[in-house]
């Protein structure tokens, strides 16, 4: 097999660096979304940008433009609601994101002219990423890890010691509104690669893996957005040499991962549980 070939491709080339950008923003701020258990806020917010993506469509608005507004207001909205003391956060979610999805599926059904944008929407598009979409994906990119680096002390303490944390002078309130913003930003930096439809599992499943080999904070920060890259390029690679979709075939490649790491974890258990009794 030769595994230089795919790089004869240009499509193959912005793909790949489409796919290693995406897999280590996902596994960074994934690491706040499983510590934070806020799994289903970033699965709610990529159905919820669908809604924006299908706007933008018909009102012929620059997609990062029309479903980056969508996005951080959604997130803005899921934030304000969730805040309610009657409103939990997960029924806060529900009621956003079902809506937003509803709106998308309502103009997709009223305006037939752009399935195949819409499908891109839903399932990803990484081997049609142009050039432009990808120096826009870079520069999100970069917005969203400084963003996080800025705020990962404030972040940090709010997120495992919220109560104590308005002691110290930190508003846990500020630190959850511009998080949910951030994650709102990625899930747009994200659609146009994983497609709606797969960027939670981007943002969990490698920070997963990665809290099965360390419990270091600092050390997971930097091991999951690595685990995210190589998942990333790996499952371009697969995809290409077995013609699958390639945003599924990254999501599968992390969870096959997940799967040896948790079989692993389970044989040594066992093994240590069976040395001690004999």
């Amino acid at each position: 097999m030769n595994m230089l070939l795919p790089f004869d491709y240009e499509f193959f080339r912005r793909g790949l660096f489409a796919a290693i950008i995406v897999g280590a923003l996902c596994g960074y701020i994934g690491v706040y979304v499983v510590l934070r258990r806020m799994s289903y806020i970033g699965h709610g917010l990529s159905h919820a940008i669908f809604g924006g993506a299908a706007l933008s469509y018909i009102t012929q608005t620059n997609f990062y433009v029309g479903a980056g507004i969508w996005a951080l207001f959604s997130g803005a909205l899921i934030h304000a609601i969730s805040r309610r003391r009657w409103v939990g956060a997960d029924a806060a979610i529900g009621v956003v994101t079902t809506t937003s999805f509803a709106l998308g599926v309502a103009i997709v059904s009223s305006y037939r002219s752009f399935t195949r944008n819409i499908e891109a929407a839903l399932f990803g598009n990484i081997l049609g990423i142009a050039r432009q979409d990808l120096w826009i994906m870079t520069a999100i990119s970069i917005i969203v890890f400084i963003g996080l680096f800025m705020i990962r002390r404030q972040l940090l303490f709010a997120t495992f010691d919220p109560e104590v944390a308005p002691a110290y002078g930190i508003s846990t309130g500020r630190m959850d509104l511009i998080f949910v913003l951030l994650l709102a930003t990625t899930v747009l930096a994200s659609t146009q690669t994983m497609g709606v439809t797969l960027v939670a599992a981007a943002m969990v499943i490698p920070p997963v893996i990665a809290r099965y080999v360390t419990k270091r904070f600092s050390t997971l920060l930097l091991l999951s957005p690595i685990i995210g890259a190589l998942c990333g390029a790996a499952g371009m690679f697969l995809s290409f040499y077995f013609d699958v979709s390639s945003a599924a075939t990254v999501v599968l490649t992390s969870a096959a991962i997940f799967i040896v790491v948790e079989t692993a974890l389970i044989l040594k258990q066992r093994i240590s549980a069976q040395s001690v009794f004999d």
